[in-house]
């Protein structure tokens, strides 16, 4: 029996120095993607634009706010982006020709609903596991507001879009089926990205605490110089981290008591099991993301104080 193949699409909301960080994963201005190991970049040159950027995202954002003379305010989305993929049973056997059709109709799609003018960039990314294409937008309405939660803000709006989506994809694809969106499942949509953000700093811990343990007096200068690295790297990229998993607090609280609910629950019907499980599992993705943030080995924070001070491990 064949797999089902979910159509799926997902939006993400943006407002200041964040649009540089998914700019530069979008169009691939990195040198290196340690931080997000499903990129390979040896086959970085199969993907391709259906939509070209013209300038930076936040200064075309910028520009078409102060076409519209928008009125905004300093924690304003100021873009939106359409991730639109399918699990990988849909792409299993079809030609990259095949694969490019897929995309082209869904911003097909898009374009049916936001306008044209408004979309920056809509860029295939062929070198990661699964085919996907990310679609950056200005979340401009027909009146010219700037509005993004008039656009994919509330729950109402996500099943709209979730439901036309695969109304339009279906038509050429028979055997698509609807994706399930977050609003629907109850599921607070944490980024892959975050996933792999997070596994990232947990290799750079694990090199500090190390290389802390291997210094001497006849290797400090050479140890201090790769440890101040790596410290440079690490503490900030907790940091942010910590701020994006702010997030998610009110989805971890609501999962625990929603958890603790069924617990007490006697219902062993099939969607009542099936609902713990994917309540267990969320607040396990979500437990093991806080871990990961929560706390800096003390070892670690000394160095870094002392850093500024030329790091000097001597004993």
């Amino acid at each position: 029996m064949q797999n089902p193949q979910y159509a799926i699409l997902r939006f993400a909301k943006y407002k200041g120095p964040e649009i540089g960080h998914i700019e530069a994963h979008n169009e691939r201005t990195k040198e290196k993607y340690a931080s997000n190991p499903d990129v390979d970049t040896s086959r970085s040159h199969l993907n391709y634009h259906l939509v070209q950027p013209e300038r930076k995202y936040r200064a075309e954002a910028e520009r078409q706010i102060a076409e519209a003379k928008c009125r905004t305010r300093k924690d304003s989305v100021r873009v939106a982006e359409a991730l639109i993929t399918a699990n990988p049973e849909f792409f299993k056997g079809k030609k990259k020709v095949e694969v490019r059709d897929f995309f082209e109709e869904a911003v097909r799609f898009i374009e049916k609903h936001q306008s044209k003018e408004t979309i920056i960039s809509a860029v295939v990314h062929m070198d990661e596991k699964t085919p996907h294409m990310h679609l950056s937008f200005v979340p401009l309405t027909p009146d010219k507001r700037l509005s993004a939660k008039d656009i994919v803000g509330n729950k109402k709006k996500l099943t709209w879009w979730q439901d036309n989506f695969w109304k339009h994809m279906v038509r050429k694809w028979p055997d698509l089926e609807r994706g399930e969106s977050a609003s629907e499942t109850g599921r607070t949509h944490i980024p892959p990205r975050l996933f792999k953000e997070a596994a990232h700093l947990n290799r750079q811990r694990d090199m500090i605490l190390k290389l802390l343990g291997e210094v001497n007096p006849l290797n400090a200068k050479k140890k201090s110089a790769e440890i101040e690295t790596l410290l440079e790297q690490y503490i900030p990229g907790v940091e942010r981290m910590q701020t994006q998993m702010r997030k998610f607090d009110s989805a971890y609280k609501s999962l625990r008591a929603e958890n603790a609910g069924l617990k007490k629950q006697v219902d062993s019907s099939k969607e009542s099991i099936k609902r713990r499980l994917e309540v267990s599992q969320q607040l396990q993705e979500l437990e093991d993301l806080r871990r990961t943030v929560e706390n800096i080995p003390q070892e670690i924070l000394q160095a870094y104080q002392v850093a500024p001070k030329t790091m000097n491990f001597e004993r």
